[in-house]
């Protein structure tokens, strides 16, 4: 595994959040709770959460899914920017995905102490849609064996997350899973807005066979 921010920002995760699962003290200080961010200015929540995880699996998951995409957009804003000033835009790029993609959870839930959440989804939904735009044809694969253009399976994704965030009642913070999708959109078309252009003219060549 060739060491980069993205692997740096995965071995951070992996630490903290076993660090989390050992200490359940520092599990419920640094889960994300509006209610406790409203009421107690305890604002490094947003940012925080970002770096544990529920479990192995919920972790793995995560950090699977971020390295492949994550490695797209880390080399795409160090060619940008060069090596130094890429690798900050990048850290910003995810750590800004994770509390931009927590900003409409907390104002649905700052007044509801029961609510909790935690993990890297948000920032993790930013590296995807944010590859999606640069490369939008490159096949994405469910589990190993159907595999769609990215543009096509961000399309779903969005979809899913948009109805299911609307049901609320499977646990998942959705929300986080789709306005982290639209930071990462957003990010790439501002600091580059030729993508745009670039990802229309690549989806007018697609053909299904």
């Amino acid at each position: 595994m060739e060491l980069s921010a993205t692997v740096v920002l995965i071995a951070l995760t992996a630490l903290t959040s076993y660090q989390a699962w050992r200490k359940p003290e520092l599990l419920n200080r640094w889960m994300f709770t509006p209610y406790m961010i409203n009421n107690k200015g305890q604002w490094d929540r947003f940012v925080l959460s970002g770096f544990i995880h529920k479990d192995n699996i919920h972790l793995l998951f995560n950090m699977f899914t971020f390295y492949f995409f994550g490695r797209v957009v880390e080399m795409f804003l160090i060619f940008k920017f060069g090596m130094v000033m890429g690798i900050i835009a990048y850290v910003l790029f995810y750590v800004g995905a994770i509390v931009v993609a927590d900003i409409p959870t907390f104002f649905k839930h700052k007044d509801h102490s029961y609510y909790r959440a935690l993990g890297a989804s948000g920032g993790v939904a930013a590296t995807v849609f944010g590859s999606i735009i640069l490369m939008p044809l490159s096949d994405i694969c469910l589990f190993g064996i159907i595999c769609l253009p990215g543009f096509a399976l961000g399309i779903m994704f969005l979809i899913y997350s948009v109805v299911q965030a609307q049901k609320g009642a499977d646990g998942i913070n959705h929300d986080a899973h789709l306005y982290g999708a639209l930071f990462g959109i957003a990010f790439i078309l501002v600091v580059n807005p030729q993508s745009a252009l670039n990802f229309i003219d690549q989806i007018k060549s697609f053909r299904m066979f």
